[in-house]
């Protein structure tokens, strides 16, 4: 926990075929993050299926947070279409029905660093991974 009493917030961009972490972003203590492909947001996500103000989340009473949906093609989880929901340690969200995988997770900076330690990177061939920015590149598979 940081001295606010409030945890990290880790957002994890996941391989859309592996489920394994491609990139991802540690928040200390503020009341939102915004995710989209505008400039703007916390976290940029440049993809066709991404609003440029797609998702935020907000923190509450400190500790609580939950996800808003703002992008025209939908936020889910587990397949269903939310609009707001709390955010639960370890949720995985889909921006749009066919959209990136985010996973949302919390813990103290030792955890967070423990964990990307663990998490083992995907292969990643033809494409050069950003440390701010994914950009959708279509794949052989795709063509």
């Amino acid at each position: 926990m940081l001295p606010s009493g409030r945890p990290l917030i880790t957002i994890t961009l996941l391989h859309p075929l592996q489920s394994v972490a491609v990139q991802d972003w540690t928040f200390g203590p503020q009341s939102v993050i915004r995710i989209g492909r505008s400039t703007d947001n916390e976290v940029i996500l440049y993809s066709a299926v991404v609003s440029r103000h797609h998702v935020e989340l907000r923190c509450h009473n400190g500790t609580d947070w939950e996800i808003i949906n703002l992008g025209a093609n939908g936020t889910y989880i587990d397949g269903r279409r939310i609009n707001q929901t709390p955010v639960e340690d370890g949720m995985v969200i889909r921006l749009a029905s066919s959209g990136p995988k985010i996973k949302i997770t919390f813990g103290s900076r030792l955890e967070v660093e423990k964990q990307k330690q663990q998490s083992p990177k995907p292969a990643v061939t033809g494409q050069e991974i950003n440390k701010d920015t994914y950009i959708d590149k279509p794949s052989d598979e795709d063509s």
